[in-house]
Formats: structure tokens, C-alpha cells, sequence
């Protein structure tokens, strides 16, 4: 390049001075231009005085249309972008005749003519007006609604009013994923203010939103559907002559065998789908630490065409306990006995069943709640291979439940009728599981009353019973009471468990002597006084037997109390060692 540096720097002060002063007169630089011209054809190719008239044209054109025209700021900057364009072809040709010089001339003010006449209209652009990149692409079934949010930005430094927004919808499942509800979805809105900062920060926080609530046609086909918007605005007052356009995604999930957006006629006939329809398990109901038999029910769902190489893999749920060291040891609730949780099935004709069956043990120390078994499936078709699929079930586990009882303590246990026994004895709850509503009753012919209420009993927790029951009867049989004690489960079943103990009722017994008449009992008053003193001494002998039965009787108490403590402390160390 012949000094095509100096040249441009030449023509770039040339240009600066001819902007500031802005008087230059076509009828001058036209003398300058056939001075040059008879220099340049010398020598057959333009000389830099050539390119200097040249460029001097082109700004003087510039300059007077400039002035004849209220042009706004990007016709301007277009003006100067065409200008700065045709004097840098210009400098940079080495072999460029005079005519050619000035046929490029010519056609620069072509374009400068063209910018102007573009100043009534605006031409639709995405550079500026586009969807904010917080767009989550959301997902929808057949028959189901969602709502679209279309969170426009204007990227560009004007402000944009007066805009309407409308999607381009279609009766064509392939094209539109909707059901058509309304005749029109236009949207509008006032304004998008301008970016001044140029940052995308800023126009997102001027960003507009627009939403829409569609519902996804019965017959939608499966996968990302592009939804287009146009969206018509003015600038500056002026209209724009084309709507922009913005494109957002829709996830869509049709009905199986429904086929998939995108996919050819070939692969988008009744694509296959195994579903699970049920499961049983072997005893009914599985109790911790038993060993069931799982039959799972599946199906090919699709109505022509037949999956062949099916593995089903089931995998628990895992659980968990924490070890004495504060690690927790992870392990899956049912382990399959044969040591695979694989099936595999050669082949399942279209709409086809089939049973899947596995033995499985569940864990001991499992909680009684549901465990969650899935069912990974994958197949071939004649069309693909590696087709997936994947169902969950819930097998419920119980825990069964356990409790214990101390030995009653009944005192006194041999009464009278209308007297009253005090009868006490714990409930241990050694199970796994609560016990819930727990109570304790008394039957007996010749008893009454005694009914407590313990409530509810947590694994390890311990129930008191001090109850009081009441003689009505005498008894008649060898003095067996009936404690029964009831508890419900987790689903409310009731467990009833009775417990004997022994308590005598003896009735009042009368003499013929308490039967005398009171002139008897006068004539025989001096008599009973001399009896006096030996009923005395009896008495006085019988309170002191009375009183080391009762010491007796403590004694005995305190060491069954003692007892029951003791083995209450034994079951905790128990349930904590397992």
C-alpha cells in the first residue's frame, strides 16, 4: 500500500476542517476537481490530490444534506459511517482510474440519499429489543395449563412506546402446542425505557413482562416447542414498518405413543412406553426383618409396537442408623435374596402385561413407614434401541409391636365387701413402634372400678399403673382378676392382652350374738363387764399382730419396687444394645 497511512490522516484533518467550518462552496471544490483531474490523468491511476478532491466532494455532499434536512441522531451516525467507508476505499486502491474515482463518488451519495429517505420509518431490529436471560423454559402435559412470562429488554439507548405484543399461533400440532381458546392474544403496553449506560444490568431492570396462560392441546406431541412473538413499537413517534420477533421454548410432555416434536413420521408413530399398573406383596403385610415375595404388574402401553430386551432393575430406597462411633451405616431397606435385583424379559408384545417377581428380605431394624422401590426399565423397539422408562411403588413395613409388665404389687389382696385393693404393676414398651392409647381395665365378677389411662407409649417408654378397685361380691371361684391391658397401632388397630392376679372378697359375716335385744344386752351388763379385760388384752394382741403384717407387708413392697426398677434398667441396656 503506497502510503496509504499518511494519506487517510491527510483526508481525516481535511475532513475535520471542512466539518468546522461547514461554508465550502460546490462551485469551488468543482475548479478543484478538474485541477486535479488533468494532474491524474498523467499519470493513468488517481494521485493522493485526486483522493483528496475526492473525499472533499463526498463531505461537502455530506455537509449540505445535512443542513437541508432535520435529520435525527442515527441517520447522522449513518451518514458518517457512509462517508467514513467511501473515503477509506478510496485511499486504499493503488490502481483506481479518475473515472472509477468518481463513479465510487457517485455512488456514496447514493447511499447518503437512501439513509435520508429511510427517515419516516423504523426498521424492526432484535439488536436491541430481546427476551431478558432469566427465561426459564417451563414445562406443561397434555390437557394441562401454563403460563408463559416473555420478559422483554431493550438493549438499545432510544425508548420504545406504543408496543403490542402477539404470538404467531397455528392449528398445526407440529407448529403450535396449544388449544386456540381466544380469537386474538394481543398484549400491550406504554413503554420500554432506553439503556443509556449501554449495560445489560440496566436494561434488564427496565425489562417489560408480558404473560400469557395457554393450555396444552390433548394430541400435543412430546418435547421443545419454539414459540415466536412479534412485537410492534415506535421510536421516536415513528411507527415501525416490521414487527420484531423474539423466540422462547415450551417444554411439552404428550400422551405415550403421542411420538415427539421433530421426530419423522417413522419414529413418531405410538412410541412405546412400559408403565408399572400395580404391585402385591407376598405375605400381605411385611413386618421388618421377614422375607417377602414383590410381584410388580407391567405394561407395554403402546398399542403396534413390541419392546424386546427389556431389564427391569429394582432398587430400595436406602435408610440408615447411626453406629455407636456417631458414623451412619447406609444400606437399602430390602435386599433381594438371590443377590440380583435385575429381570430381564426377552420380549413384550404391544398392550401387553407382564409380572415381574423377586424375593426380597427387609431390614430389622427398618421404621414402620412406606419404602419407596424403583423400577428402571430399559428396552429396544425395532426403530431405536436404549429406550428408558422408570416407576416407583411403596411397600409399607410394620413394626411389631412389643410390650412387657412387671409383677402386680395388691394390697391388701384378701378384703371385704365394700373395701378396696390398690393394685400396681409398669408397662414396658420394647418394640420398635409406638403404642398408642394405651389403657388398662379390670374384669372380674366380684370387683369393680380400677380403669386408668396411660396414653401413649413411645419405644423404650415405661407406663404406670396405680389403680384402685372396689369388692362388691364375695368370691367364688379361686380369686382370679382379669388386668386387660389395650393398645392401638399406627393405623388404628386395637390389641387386647389380659393379665391375672388374685384378690379375695370375703362377705360380712354376723353372729347370733350381735342379734340380741337391748333388754338382753341390760340384764347380761354386769357380766360383759367382767369379760372386759381379756377382750382388751385381745385386742391389744391383735393390733400388735396387725401392725408387723403391715411392716411385713412394706417391707415387701419396697423390695418389688426395687425389682421393677431394676428390670426396667435391664430393658433400656437392652433396647440400646441393639
Amino acid at each position: 500500500m503506497r502510503c496509504g497511512n499518511r494519506r487517510i490522516r491527510r483526508l481525516w484533518i481535511a475532513f475535520g476542517a471542512a466539518a468546522v467550518s461547514g461554508c465550502l462552496m460546490l462551485g469551488m471544490a468543482q475548479e478543484s476537481l478538474t485541477a486535479y483531474a488533468a494532474e491524474g490523468q498523467s499519470g493513468g491511476y488517481i494521485n493522493d490530490d485526486m483522493r483528496a478532491a475526492a473525499d472533499e466532494d463526498m463531505l461537502n455532499y455530506k455537509n449540505t444534506l445535512i443542513r437541508s434536512n432535520n435529520l435525527e441522531q442515527y441517520i447522522l451516525d449513518e451518514l458518517d459511517s457512509i462517508l467514513y467507508k467511501g473515503i477509506y476505499y478510496i485511499a486504499e486502491s493503488e490502481t483506481m482510474t479518475e473515472a472509477e474515482m468518481w463513479a465510487w463518488v457517485e455512488r456514496v451519495k447514493g447511499e447518503m440519499d437512501a439513509a435520508i429517505a429511510d427517515t419516516g420509518t423504523v426498521t424492526a431490529t432484535t439488536e436491541f429489543l430481546t427476551v431478558a436471560d432469566n427465561w426459564e423454559t417451563p414445562t406443561v402435559a397434555y390437557n394441562q395449563s401454563v403460563n408463559i412470562v416473555l420478559p422483554l429488554i431493550n438493549l438499545g439507548e432510544e425508548w420504545l412506546t406504543d408496543l403490542l405484543v402477539e404470538p404467531v399461533v397455528s392449528n398445526d400440532v407440529h407448529e403450535w402446542p396449544f388449544q386456540l381458546e381466544n380469537t386474538g392474544y394481543t398484549r400491550n403496553f406504554s413503554e420500554i425505557p432506553g439503556c443509556a449506560t449501554k449495560l445489560y444490568d440496566e436494561a434488564l431492570f427496565n425489562r417489560r413482562e408480558v404473560t400469557y396462560t395457554f393450555t396444552a392441546r390433548e394430541d400435543v406431541l412430546t418435547g421443545y416447542y419454539p414459540l415466536t412473538f412479534r412485537v410492534w413499537y415506535s421510536k421516536d413517534g415513528i411507527r415501525c414498518e416490521e414487527p420484531a420477533e423474539v423466540t422462547v421454548y415450551v417444554n411439552c410432555q404428550g400422551k405415550p405413543g403421542s411420538g415427539s416434536i421433530g421426530a419423522n413420521e417413522e419414529t413418531n408413530v405410538s412410541q412405546p412406553r412400559i408403565i408399572v399398573t400395580g404391585f402385591e406383596t407376598d405375605p400381605a403385610q411385611v413386618y421388618a426383618g421377614d422375607t417377602f415375595l414383590l410381584t410388580i404388574h407391567v405394561q407395554n402401553t403402546s398399542s403396534d409396537t413390541a419392546v424386546s430386551n427389556v431389564l427391569f432393575d429394582l432398587q430400595a430406597v436406602e435408610g440408615g442408623t447411626e453406629g455407636t462411633n456417631g458414623t451412619s451405616n447406609r444400606y437399602a431397606a430390602f435386599l433381594p435374596t438371590s443377590g440380583s435385583s435385575s429381570i430381564y424379559v426377552e420380549r413384550m408384545a404391544a398392550g401387553s402385561t407382564h409380572d415381574l417377581q423377586i424375593e426380597m428380605q427387609a431390614k430389622a431394624d427398618l421404621s414402620q413407614k412406606p419404602y419407596v422401590v424403583t423400577v428402571s426399565m430399559k428396552y429396544d423397539t425395532d426403530l431405536k434401541a436404549d429406550l428408558t422408562d422408570e416407576a416407583k411403588v411403596s411397600v409399607p413395613v410394620l413394626q411389631e409391636s412389643k410390650f412387657d409388665s412387671s409383677t402386680p404389687e395388691i394390697y391388701p389382696a384378701n378384703i371385704m365387701v365394700g373395701e378396696q385393693a390398690n393394685v400396681m404393676f409398669q408397662i414396658y414398651n420394647t418394640g420398635k413402634t409406638t403404642l398408642y392409647n394405651v389403657q388398662v381395665k379390670f374384669e372380674a365378677d366380684s370387683l369393680e372400678g380400677g380403669d386408668t389411662f396411660i396414653g401413649n407409649l413411645q419405644p423404650g417408654a415405661t407406663g404406670n399403673v396405680d389403680a384402685m378397685v372396689t369388692g362388691i361380691a364375695g368370691t367364688m371361684d379361686d380369686g382370679t382378676v382379669k388386668a386387660v391391658i389395650l393398645y392401638e397401632d399406627d393405623t388404628g388397630k386395637q390389641t387386647r392382652t389380659e393379665k391375672e392376679l388374685n384378690i379375695f372378697v370375703n362377705e360380712m359375716m354376723m353372729d347370733d350374738g350381735m342379734m340380741q335385744f337391748p333388754e338382753d344386752n341390760y340384764m347380761e351388763e354386769e357380766p360383759q363387764k367382767k369379760l372386759a379385760l381379756p377382750v382388751i388384752l385381745g385386742i391389744i394382741a391383735g393390733a400388735a399382730v396387725l401392725v408387723i403384717v403391715l411392716i411385713a407387708v412394706i417391707v415387701k413392697l419396697r423390695k418389688k419396687k426395687k425389682a421393677a426398677k431394676q428390670l426396667a434398667e435391664d430393658i433400656l441396656d437392652l433396647d440400646k444394645d441393639e
